[in-house]
């Protein structure tokens, strides 16, 4: 007949290979995560204007970020810029090949702040093509830098881009501009300002009438 010890001993031992089981397997859970890891990551930061080269290519980031070094995970179709640990920017990924060895993907809205604050740069920035988000503003670019002064003309166009951004209008502003390019005329950024603008909802005017302090000295008076 088996004694209690010899009992409790052969549980243990059976208890020993699930045990180490569940050990396996937990790790196993960890090798798994780690093959699946399907990036390469690289360290990129972030110029003044807010873009950052990763394997050949030039993206443009959000203007907060310029200045700042960033981690790259570049995923097959697309990549990701953490910092400090949180994902602050994704987009499509492209590759750089025989035919075009150094691509780009820039979005104009990420590089206006830095424009704004230094508008005479635009005429000669080697991405100024890439600032315009349609046809009818880079042809009103050409108008407008070939009738004005280059520092006038560089302020206009930033204008009349950071108007589009705000306004959310590119279309609506194109369809202007394309007008005013056929008239042979200069775009008036102040009046567009004002056709553009969000509508402001008028506040009614309400009147307030305070009481004379009589009559709270009355009111005590009664309690």
């Amino acid at each position: 007949m088996p004694t209690t010890g010899s009992v409790a001993g052969a549980r243990v031992v059976a208890a020993a290979p699930r045990a180490a089981f569940r050990r396996w397997r937990s790790w196993a859970a960890v090798l798994t995560r780690l093959l699946r890891c399907d990036f390469e990551e690289v360290d990129a930061r972030v110029s003044y204007f807010g873009v950052l080269t990763a394997k050949s290519v030039l993206y443009s980031v959000p203007s907060r970020l310029a200045g700042h070094r960033l981690k790259v995970r570049l995923h097959s179709a697309h990549l990701e810029a953490w910092l400090g640990g949180v994902k602050v920017f994704q987009c499509e990924r492209l590759h750089a090949s025989a035919a075009d060895r150094h691509p780009r993907k820039i979005d104009w809205r990420h590089m206006l702040p830095s424009l704004k604050r230094k508008p005479g740069a635009f005429a000669r920035w080697v991405l100024r093509d890439a600032m315009f988000p349609c046809s009818e503003y880079a042809q009103t670019w050409q108008h407008i830098s070939a009738r004005l002064p280059e520092r006038q003309a560089c302020r206009l166009m930033v204008d009349l881009l950071d108007l589009a951004d705000r306004a959310g209008a590119v279309a609506e502003l194109a369809q202007v501009l394309d007008a005013l390019l056929a008239k042979g005329e200069l775009p008036d950024v102040d009046a567009l300002r004002d056709r553009f603008a969000p509508w402001q909802p008028a506040m009614p005017a309400v009147a307030v009438e305070l009481p004379a302090t009589l009559v709270y000295d009355e009111l005590l008076e009664s309690a």
